[in-house]
């Protein structure tokens, strides 16, 4: 089974618990926002016992919940955004050592060919919302997640909520463009009270990079 691949361009802001999500028709471009949606999302993390993945820029999980659950390996950051591939749940193994593909195993093999062991686990209660341009087309989705993790090789606990801002097929395709609608966004982002992220990822801050 081939793999499927997509190309995600985000933003992300932390965000207090009581800090209440804008009214983002305000945002040039943006006509409409659909009604919320909530989806409990649950993933698990490997890599090496070294972090050979993480250290070359790499994710791979395996998340239940929400639209898009299944095996996810997300690539380095290269100029706006990550490349992420995906295999659907039923692909074989399980979230648990040694628990990974032969097929996602292959895919990997170029960097590492080590153990894989469970690194993280993340737990998010994710509240998300489509914001749709004048003739319904989907601009972005925002997603509100109150977000658990903990990092398995250390039993270190954490706890925060955080937006992020993913573009659609209908964002703006050129970079000037892209660029003035993430900052209309931010703008009222940090009119509601949110703050520029503190880490690049949710695994990144669960592990304490």
């Amino acid at each position: 089974m081939e793999p499927s691949q997509s190309l995600e361009v985000e933003i992300t802001f932390d965000v207090d618990p009581g800090t209440t999500v804008p009214d983002w028709t305000q945002v040039p471009l943006v006509a409409g926002v659909a009604d919320p949606e909530v989806r409990e999302l649950d993933a698990v993390y490997f890599d090496t016992a070294d972090y050979v993945l993480g250290r070359a820029g790499y994710a791979l999980r395996r998340r239940e919940g929400g639209h898009d659950a299944g095996w996810h390996l997300k690539g380095p950051r290269e100029g706006s955004g990550r490349m992420e591939t995906g295999w659907p749940l039923d692909i074989g193994g399980a979230a648990s050592v040694p628990g990974v593909p032969a097929a996602i195993a292959a895919h990997i093999a170029e960097l590492t060919t080590a153990p894989l062991v469970v690194i993280a686990r993340i737990r998010n209660t994710r509240t998300a919302y489509v914001l749709r341009d004048a003739g319904g087309g989907v601009l972005a989705e925002m997603v509100d997640d109150r977000v658990h993790t903990r990092d398995e090789q250390r039993g270190i606990e954490q706890a925060w909520r955080e937006w992020e801002i993913e573009l659609g097929a209908s964002a703006p395709e050129d970079a000037e463009a892209r660029s003035a609608f993430f900052a209309a966004v931010t703008d009222a982002a940090y009119a509601a009270g949110a703050r520029e992220a503190s880490s690049e990822s949710k695994l990144a801050r669960a592990l304490g990079v």
